[in-house]
C-alpha cells in the first residue's frame, strides 16, 4: 500500500510542476512574401517581417506592426507605388504605435526601388533595414499578384466602430503633397 501511495505522489508531483505548457495556436495569414520580406495578417493587425541587413548577423529578422483602421495597408501600398512613379526628394517618414518607419526610395540599375528603414521603439539608435524592393516584389508582398490583397478589408474584430477616438493611436499613410499641391494618382 505504501508503494502505491508513493507512486501516486510521485506522478502527481511531476504533473503539478511541469514546465511545458501547450498554448493555443494563433492563426497568422501570409498575405505575400518575396525573399526575406513578408506581409502577414492576424485578425485586423498587419505585420511586415524582414531580414535586417543592417546587422552583421544575417539571421536577424525584424518586424513592425500596425492596425488596418483607415485602410492603412492599402494606403501604404499606394504610398510606395506613388514613390516609384514620382520619387520623393527625401525619405517618407511614418509613425507607427511602436516604431518609426522610413520609406527610402532609390534607383538601382535604373529601376526604382524602396527600402524599409525601421527605428525600433522610436529610438534612432536602433535601426533595421530591409532589402531594396522593386515594384514586382512589392506587388507580391502586398498580395496583388496572388489575389490575397482582398483580405485587407475583411474585419477580424470590430475596431472601426469609433474610428474618431482611435485617430491618436494610428499611423497615417496618406500621400504627402508636393510643394503644397495635391498629386493626381494614376488609375
Amino acid at each position: 500500500m505504501r508503494k502505491i501511495i508513493l507512486l501516486f505522489t510521485c506522478l502527481f508531483g511531476i504533473s503539478a510542476f511541469s514546465q511545458i505548457k501547450v498554448l493555443k495556436n494563433e492563426t497568422l495569414v501570409e498575405i505575400g512574401k518575396d525573399n526575406s520580406v513578408g506581409l502577414y495578417k492576424k485578425e485586423d493587425k498587419f505585420t511586415i517581417n524582414y531580414q535586417d541587413l543592417n546587422t552583421a548577423n544575417l539571421n536577424t529578422f525584424r518586424s513592425f506592426s500596425f492596425q488596418n483602421l483607415n485602410k492603412d495597408v492599402s494606403g501604404l501600398y499606394e504610398l510606395i507605388i506613388n514613390g516609384f512613379i514620382d520619387a520623393p526628394e527625401s525619405n517618407i517618414v511614418l509613425e507607427l504605435p511602436n516604431d518609426i518607419i522610413e520609406l527610402h526610395f532609390e534607383k538601382n540599375f535604373g529601376q526604382p526601388t524602396v527600402q524599409f528603414i525601421q527605428y525600433i521603439n522610436k529610438n534612432k539608435k536602433y535601426v533595421g533595414k530591409s532589402q531594396f524592393l522593386n515594384k514586382k516584389q512589392v506587388d507580391k508582398i502586398f498580395g496583388k499578384s496572388n489575389g490575397k490583397s482582398a483580405t485587407y478589408e475583411k474585419p477580424g474584430t470590430m475596431n472601426n466602430i469609433n474610428s474618431a477616438n482611435q485617430s491618436t493611436n494610428t499611423a497615417s499613410t496618406a500621400v504627402p503633397a508636393a510643394n503644397g499641391k495635391d498629386k493626381k494618382s494614376k488609375k
